[in-house]
């Protein structure tokens, strides 16, 4: 059994943007490379949520996620046509995109 991460992002607060970045993620419109090179690095299964301006990403990933894979050139590419709708968080570092999140409470009762 693998774990669940969660990570945050802002898009940029404009309607045609959004709708195109939704868009982009629809289903069969992510490019296929990008697709395979997640599933190569461990994540299991993947969902991103929006309200407003707000992404929350979620993966269910593999024990030994992140594996060391190659990178497609096409990946790079992604990420700076991804940039276009995309802003980062307040407390991002430098560079950063998805912000890890951590878990405050679960109904489990679990740590």
């Amino acid at each position: 059994m693998g774990r669940r991460l969660c990570f945050a992002l802002d898009l940029i607060d404009d309607a045609a943007l959004i709708a195109e970045y939704e868009s982009r993620h629809s289903p069969g419109a992510v490019w296929p490379v990008v697709i395979a090179h997640i599933r190569a690095t461990g994540v299991e299964s993947m969902e991103i949520w929006r309200s407003g301006d707000r992404l929350v990403m979620i993966a269910e990933v593999a024990l030994d996620y992140p594996r060391a894979v190659p990178q497609p050139s096409e990946i790079a590419d992604w990420e700076a046509l991804m940039w276009r709708f995309q802003k980062p968080l307040p407390d991002a570092g430098e560079g950063e995109k998805w912000v890890a999140m951590h878990r405050i409470f679960t109904l489990d009762g679990e740590a």
